[in-house]
């Protein structure tokens, strides 16, 4: 019986899929912006020699870079246009949201409604732009003094790469925002999901091959397969996780009728930050690798070649280090994006109560109260899901792109993609009985 009723309900769900034009142009739009994305990560910057480059970055490939190429699909390996990714863009967002806490003026900005995030959205960009500019003549100065990768080195080529790479941002930026006002899903976070994706058929490529190599045994490579399915679903339970707390309304008199008071429940996500701690973390600890492995390491002194040496993938300090930072930034970055005093204001405006606590700082103490002690579930369930991947990476060498960090961006952008699809249904579905239902009254007056 349930499986037939769960067979009524796809072929429902179907049926209205087929009908809803709107979501069909909003998917196709998606496509198409996702596939100029892709095709963008393989045109290459002027001047550079691709062999050679593909020497140097073979060299870097465990270190930031080998992150960032991650996030930008490829692109920073090939040195395309595209190399940046959006990267600068998000962290430009971080920075004014972490701004926003601190300068009064754009926290009045905020409190401002739809312009004030308009201005904010303004300033973003301008940060996106100057970030951008910044590490884009960074990695020119970097390519034109490694030897041999630069064509033709000099001022124009610093100067023909800098545009390039913050035009390719400011592209992707841009692309971004049309996927969210006109396809499907948040853009930028479908921007990395396309990047990291696109690269997943090569690195299990890569695993089978040290398969069939001998490198690996097939003991190692089930376990592999059977460790990332269960990431996968310890994943999608602890994203939809919440704890939710009762709101009720007092009683409400209209006219001579008394109202019974409406309930509503505040939800509270498991792991408020999202994937901000893991993709901050990382970079941090790999900044030191790429700076050593950029300079001569015969110059530097002993301690400094140890601590480089220590923070390697699979080093027992990176790993503290690695699940500290998480840690850290998970709890740093929801305090940043969610206020319990804001929160109790406004149920406290709206006359809304949580039962048992006195509205106003003493709902907001209780909420925070709460979020803490969730928080730390969020951050424990974000060092198991990274350290875990980390220890198979170090351990047996499998590709860097089956690491935690990737699988929660690729699960985590897919179950929100999936979720505003259902949403367009179901908007799609109203909107159809809606017109039915006028169709019926006009029939009826009809007659």
């Amino acid at each position: 019986m349930a499986s037939a009723a769960e067979q009524l309900a796809a072929n429902l769900n179907f049926a209205a899929f087929s009908k809803a034009e709107d979501l069909k142009k909003r998917i196709w739009f998606t496509l198409g912006a996702l596939l100029v994305y892709r095709l963008g990560t393989y045109i290459p910057m002027p001047g550079i020699d691709p062999h050679a480059l593909a020497q140097a970055f073979q060299q870097q490939s465990t270190g930031i870079l080998g992150v960032f190429n991650m996030f930008a699909g490829g692109a920073v390996g090939r040195m395309a246009i595209f190399a940046l990714g959006i990267m600068p863009y998000i962290s430009a967002s971080i920075i004014i949201q972490l701004m926003t806490s601190v300068v009064p003026s754009l926290e009045t900005l905020k409190k401002e409604g739809e312009q004030g995030r308009k201005v904010i959205n303004q300033y973003t960009r301008y940060g996106t732009v100057i970030l951008a500019t910044v590490q884009a003549y960074g990695i020119a100065v970097g390519l034109q003094s490694s030897s041999n990768i630069v064509t033709n080195p000099g001022m124009f080529f610093v100067v023909s790469s800098v545009i390039t790479l913050v035009g390719g941002t400011m592209f992707l930026m841009w692309l971004g925002e049309q996927i969210t006002a006109r396809g499907i899903g948040n853009g930028i976070s479908l921007i990395i999901f396309a990047g990291i994706v696109a690269n997943l058929p090569s690195a299990v490529a890569n695993l089978l091959e040290l398969g069939r190599t001998g490198a690996l045994s097939s003991f190692v490579i089930m376990l592999v397969i059977v460790v990332a399915i269960g990431c996968i679903a310890f994943i999608v339970f602890f994203e939809r996780a919440q704890r939710r707390l009762l709101i009720q309304y007092p009683k409400r008199q209209v006219g001579n009728r008394m109202f019974q008071g409406d309930t509503s429940h505040l939800p509270l996500k498991l792991n408020t930050a999202g994937v901000i701690p893991p993709i901050f973390a990382s970079s941090l600890l790999l900044l030191p690798v790429t700076i050593a492995n950029f300079s001569d390491t015969s110059q530097l002194p002993g301690w400094a070649t140890a601590i480089v040496a220590s923070l390697g993938h699979g080093q027992p300090l990176y790993m503290i280090l690695y699940a500290s930072m998480i840690a850290f930034f998970a709890f740093f970055y929801t305090a940043i994006v969610f206020n319990p005093k804001d929160t109790a204001d406004n149920l406290k405006k709206h006359g809304g109560f949580i039962p048992g606590i006195r509205p106003g700082d003493r709902t907001a103490d209780y909420i925070d109260y709460v979020l803490t002690r969730i928080t730390v579930l969020g951050a424990i369930y974000l060092v198991a899901i990274c350290l875990l991947p980390e220890f198979l990476i170090s351990a047996v060498g499998i590709p860097f792109y089956l690491g935690g960090t990737s699988l929660l961006i690729v699960v985590s952008v897919t179950m929100d993609t999936v979720a505003q699809v259902q949403g367009h249904l179901l908007a799609h579905q109203y909107e159809g009985l809606v017109k039915k239902a006028k169709l019926r009254g006009g029939k009826r007056g009809t007659r």
